[in-house]
């Protein structure tokens, strides 16, 4: 009885741990120019669709409504940075993926929308990396531009 008791105390002194490495929660403000210039971004985004980072793009011919995406990435062995910027991807990725659904060629005033918090800017997104796992999340509205 006391070798399954401390096996249960061990088991979950373990998960406990796991949890609390789980819990870290670092936020990072990462350049966009540089999530989108990476060998993978000009490989895999579509140039057909604009990303408008922060503001309006000027003229809009048609309005899709908005679009929200919120991506994690395993970031185990990985730096922050190299996380953020693969799941950035993945988030600008599914912007143009709705865009293209809905007939659109761009997506405006994208912002960070982490824990639906937006942080609108035109040079940086925001990033929450963990142990574990890496998220961005990012909003704007789908149009046709001319």
């Amino acid at each position: 009885m006391k070798k399954k008791h401390l096996a249960l105390s061990a088991l979950l002194a373990s998960m406990s741990v796991a949890v609390s490495a789980e819990a870290r929660d670092t936020r990072l403000l990462l350049p966009i120019e540089e999530a989108m210039s990476t060998p993978d971004a000009r490989a895999k985004l579509n140039p057909n669709v604009r990303l408008v980072f922060g503001e309006s793009a000027g003229v809009v011919n048609e309005e899709y409504g908005s679009v929200v995406t919120n991506r994690k990435t395993n970031a185990f062995n990985k730096t922050d940075e190299e996380a953020c910027r693969w799941v950035m991807l993945s988030a600008m990725m599914a912007l143009q993926d709705d865009a293209l659904q809905k007939g659109a060629n761009a997506v405006i005033n994208i912002e960070s929308y982490y824990k639906k918090v937006p942080m609108s800017s035109t040079t940086e997104y925001e990033c929450h990396a963990g142990t574990l796992m890496a998220g961005v999340a990012l909003k704007g509205d789908v149009v046709t531009l001319p």
